[in-house]
């Protein structure tokens, strides 16, 4: 046989499923897709190929299509442990924690050792608030492989939000040996050090991951968190886009489980000023994440526009199928350069990566029609120590104090109403916040003194 006809050589089935495989774990997925296309065209019966099929679509995004592959899948061939696993895989990440939690105890069910699906279960039984059962999940993982270095994280952030944080440090600590890379081991080391007012630790940890890597804007930002040296005046882009890149995937899942309010406050806030929806408004969802408010504005809207600076949460965004556009950028550049674009815009839970507010706030009000509203929710500085305008904590949001946040809308020409609210949860504890509604006048008045600003509470008991 010739050189020639060994290249041309047809590959059997089986080499096109190792091959698929091979290019799926290299990120080839597109090779990938195509490759399982045609094995389930020419044998139909490869549950295989159909079932890494399922799990390729939950890497391209497709989760409806990826729960109905591996469903397919273990239907035929229920024996498989991880194939229940990666079930429960897709649909932690779609928000499904009783199928997610069922789908890895079927998996420890067929193979009790287990240790991802132990680790994975805990996860779920962590976010369902079953504590005793999650650490027993961790601790069972860790017991089955000494070295699972997710599991000893999982089991980290347990010990954290339980208040149990000295032994927290332990397991972070344990992470990071076996994973040095481990980024986010390190900044959440570093965020408990700080909890624990081992301060000093934490800066030198930081300190010690800025020289290995200068370049990581996770790392810089965490150092300036956690020492209050060189504090920026906002989050850098590159930092947001690792941040949010890196669980655009499991961003939902994660919030449910954090009692997250921020999407509901704004929208309900919006609603109040604008009445019955009307679908005659330009509205801008700026840091619009996974697109969690989006259905929510889309009844107000005849055009709906969507600005992140995450691919990833911009893809998840696209999936909701309500933005009419949607566009990757950093959202005070967007706003400056749509002058007199829009009747509403709306931020959920990313103006707390901003310090300082100027600017944004001026380029918000320029791009605001007369009467139109910028509604966006910040958390509140509630510590007597910190600064009369913004604070960056050591979790690396900022912080702000209320006369500060009415001072800038002030003077960007916007009329502000603010309220209290409860935000989300922050190791079993509520996050006091404000949800702000800046409305743009709509025609210019004469005054001999500055707007009024009214302050109320929602979902707060508090005198």
């Amino acid at each position: 046989m010739s050189e020639q006809d060994e290249d041309e050589r047809p590959i059997t089935v089986d080499e096109a499923v190792a091959i698929a495989i091979r290019c799926q774990q290299f990120d080839q997925l597109a090779e990938a897709e195509a490759l399982y296309r045609r094995v389930l065209e020419v044998a139909p019966e490869r549950v295989d190929a159909l079932h890494y099929s399922g799990v390729l679509a939950h890497q391209q995004g497709r989760s409806a299509d990826a729960v109905e592959r591996i469903r397919r899948s273990l239907a035929a061939e229920p024996g498989h442990a991880d194939w229940h696993s990666n079930l429960g895989i897709v649909l932690q990440a779609t928000g499904d924690l009783d199928g997610a939690v069922a789908a890895y105890q079927e998996a420890v069910r067929l193979e009790p050792r287990h240790a991802n699906a132990h680790s994975n279960l805990g996860v779920l039984l962590r976010a369902q608030r079953r504590h005793e059962e999650a650490e027993a999940a961790y601790r069972q993982a860790i017991a089955l492989d000494p070295n699972h270095a997710d599991a000893y994280q999982n089991l980290a952030i347990l010990l954290s939000a339980t208040g149990r944080v000295p032994e927290a440090v332990t397991c972070y600590c344990k992470a990071l040996t076996l994973r040095p890379e481990y980024s986010e081991a390190r900044r959440l080391l570093a965020l408990a050090y700080c909890i624990i007012d081992e301060r000093p630790k934490a800066i030198a940890l930081c300190e010690e991951w800025v020289a290995r890597d200068p370049d990581d804007a996770v790392a810089r930002h965490t150092l300036a968190a956690c020492s209050g040296r060189d504090v920026p005046a906002r989050a850098a882009d590159a930092y947001v886009e690792q941040t949010f890149d890196s669980f655009s995937r499991t961003f939902e899942a994660k919030l449910a489980q954090l009692h997250y309010q921020a999407p509901a406050l704004v929208t309900a806030m919006a609603e109040e000023a604008l009445g019955a929806p009307c679908k005659a408004l330009d509205v801008l969802d700026v840091g619009c994440g996974t697109g969690l408010c989006g259905p929510r504005l889309a009844p107000y809207a005849r055009h709906l526009t969507g600005v992140d600076l995450s691919v990833g949460m911009l893809e998840r965004a696209r999936e909701k199928q309500v933005y009419d556009t949607l566009s990757k950028c950093e959202l005070t550049l967007y706003l400056q350069d749509n002058p007199g674009a829009f009747d509403l815009v709306v931020s959920a839970d990313t103006l707390v990566y901003f310090g300082a507010l100027e600017d944004v706030a001026a380029a918000a009000a320029a791009a605001l029609r007369p009467g139109g509203l910028f509604v966006f929710t910040l958390e509140e500085a509630v510590d007597a120590q910190a600064l009369p305008t913004y604070t960056l904590q050591s979790h690396g949001r900022y912080v702000h104090r209320l006369e500060y946040v009415e001072r800038v809308l002030v003077d960007a020409g916007l009329h502000p109403d603010v309220a209290r609210a409860e935000l989300r949860l922050e190791r079993g504890l509520p996050v006091q916040g404000f949800v702000v509604r800046a409305t743009r006048p709509a025609a210019t008045l004469e005054h001999d003194s500055e707007p009024s600003t009214a302050v109320s509470v929602i979902g707060d008991d508090r005198g």
